[in-house]
């Protein structure tokens, strides 16, 4: 079997410290990795990293002039409430970044005779519903309802999912030849839930937040109203998710833009799981107007059947597993609790 060598970028997020963990036993991988830091100490060992900004074209040119890719996950992006105080940078870092590094795989997919694979984490984000009515009646969003995204950052992963599949299905298309194009894959990320980080720069971050504050004993002001659902999915099936949809042969593949989620779950039920788990949680709703405004536009819920029926995704965890085996036992370790 080939070898095959694999960049990361944004490696030092907790997706990307997974995506090492996992591809790292493949002796027949070699593992590129790219962040602003350094990764953790036990990680060092296990890719060649890079610490340095995307934006750095020197850093771009160094890396393909070094590695010939085969599979790029390109996780490095500015989050949607860091993106709303910060939009030049959120366009620079999420859209800029993004497009040089299709530039680059669709070279190295000319150069090898073969299509370099491209995993995008996108996210719900990129749908804008107009308005809470709408929202209620509209409860199973599919992938090609409602993309009005009304975020920086929703504008620029749809635009980037677009820009993908241009490179993917269109690049050069005016050309005698037919080219050699790479192999571009989304994923819509719901909210993601983690055991093991403080969330941060996410509008979706309310619920985790929740937990892990009071896990610590800290109370929470909850920036959005109690009755707000939306997608969630555990922080391990969002890695599967990633690796399951790179596996996936490509003649199975009926789009490249896919929904995957776990659960929908209320902020109301976020404050009765802390409560419930960590008695005495002081958790109160303030609702931020603008950050609430955000979130009303996202679905309640979203249909991922296309990534069911193409490559067979289904979560590990469900609501009560993601609840107990997950989030609050890793959390109650993470405190010594």
């Amino acid at each position: 079997m080939p070898k095959r060598t694999v960049l990361i970028t944004g490696a030092s997020g907790e997706i990307g410290q997974a995506l090492i963990k996992s591809l790292a036993g493949d002796e027949l991988t070699t593992l590129i990795t790219v962040d602003l830091k350094p990764l953790p100490d036990e990680l060092m060992e296990k890719s060649t990293h890079f610490v340095g900004d995307l934006l750095n074209k020197e850093l771009l040119s160094l890396l393909e002039e070094k590695y010939d890719f085969n599979l790029i996950f390109h996780l490095a992006a500015v989050l949607s409430t860091t993106a709303e105080y910060n939009p030049l940078l959120a366009h620079k870092v999420n859209t800029c970044s993004t497009i040089d590094l299709l530039e680059m795989a669709t070279r190295q997919s000319q150069e090898q005779s073969k299509p370099v694979k491209f995993l995008f984490p996108s996210s719900i984000a990129v749908y804008g519903l107009p308005d809470l009515e709408t929202k209620n009646q509209f409860m199973a969003i599919k992938e090609h309802d409602w993309t009005e995204p009304t975020t920086m950052y929703g504008c620029s992963k749809l635009y980037c999912e677009k820009v993908g599949i241009y490179y993917s299905e269109y690049y050069q298309q005016l050309a005698d030849q037919e080219p050699i194009r790479l192999d571009f894959r989304a994923l819509r990320f719901p909210g993601i839930i983690s055991a093991f980080t403080i969330p941060s720069g996410g509008t979706s971050d309310f619920g985790p937040e929740m937990i892990h504050f009071a896990a610590q004993g800290k109370p929470y002001d909850c920036f959005v109203r109690a009755d707000v659902r939306i997608p969630f999915m555990v922080m391990p099936d969002a890695v599967r998710s990633l690796l399951m949809l790179a596996n996936a042969p490509k003649e199975n593949l009926q789009t490249r833009i896919y929904n995957v989620t776990s659960f929908s779950l209320s902020a109301q039920d976020f404050k009765d799981l802390a409560q419930n788990s960590f008695p005495g949680a002081e958790i109160n709703f303030k609702p931020d107007p603008k950050r609430q405004a955000i979130v009303d536009t996202w679905p309640a819920d979203i249909d991922d059947s296309a990534a069911r029926n193409d490559w067979n995704w289904k979560p590990e965890y469900n609501i009560l597993d993601a609840c107990q085996d997950y989030l609050l036992k890793n959390i109650s370790k993470l405190y010594n609790l």
